[in-house]
């Protein structure tokens, strides 16, 4: 399992009733038209350290911004999530400075392409490492959309979540041809995975674009076939 970073025991003492009140009222931002929606996505692994350097060499004058992730997974105490292909995950960004809590459901990736049902809200960085530390509080968060789901939908009893571990990621978003492209470097456990994505409404025509300059650069390449949480679970790299 991932090692997280825990809390001290000094700050856990201090999560005591006026934070339990902030779970339970306060967690969530305030977010206008929350809506699920398909997450539509080309994915591309690149083979290697070298691979990975080189399109970021090429596309840095398209560079954007860079972001150090942290994910985080958690299941119900009888696989209730996935056991109906859902996870929940907390995605922490540069050190704390912002939490997304998600609900993914039902994935399907072929030739490249991924399609989840996706639903995700913003969430306090104390309070989502607070959970991390106890997965039990999760559950009290009545204010969030997604939780609610996540009980009422998946039926999260008494026994509540359970932490999975996770894994870091680095980051860097570009802005080219029109698209917006996300170059991965994915630390886990057991090794590390680079990947190119690219979030987009008509995936065939990014993906052509994708292929024609990684071939145009003679950069290797193919279609991922699993999801980062899906490697994560099997403990061990794609061949």
């Amino acid at each position: 399992m991932h090692r997280l970073s825990p809390l001290t025991s000094r700050s856990i003492k201090k999560l005591s009733y006026p934070l339990l009140c902030r779970f339970q009222h306060s967690a969530i931002s305030t977010v206008p038209n929350p809506t699920t929606s398909m997450e539509v996505e080309v994915k591309l692994r690149l083979p290697n350290a070298a691979s990975h350097q080189r399109v970021s060499s090429i596309l840095s004058p398209y560079h954007l911004k860079t972001h150090a992730q942290e994910n985080i997974f958690f299941d119900g105490a009888n696989s209730e999530l996935s056991s109906k292909l859902a996870v929940l995950r907390l995605r922490f960004y540069d050190l704390d400075t912002q939490c997304i809590i998600s609900l993914k459901a039902k994935p399907v990736i072929s030739n490249g392409i991924s399609r989840v049902e996706e639903d995700e809200e913003p969430i306090d960085p104390s309070i989502g490492r607070a959970c991390v530390s106890e997965p039990w509080r999760l559950v009290l968060i009545d204010s969030s959309r997604i939780i609610r789901r996540v009980r009422e939908e998946y039926g999260i009893g008494e026994k509540g979540l359970v932490c999975l571990g996770g894994f870091r990621n680095v980051r860097a978003v570009y802005e080219w041809n029109g698209l917006k492209l996300e170059l991965d470097e994915t630390h886990y456990d057991f090794g590390m995975n680079y990947e190119i994505e690219c979030e987009s409404s008509d995936p065939e025509r990014a993906k052509d674009l994708l292929e024609e300059f990684l071939n145009s650069h003679g950069i290797d390449y193919c279609y991922s076939s699993v999801s980062k949480f899906a490697i994560f679970r099997t403990g061990k790299l794609p061949q």
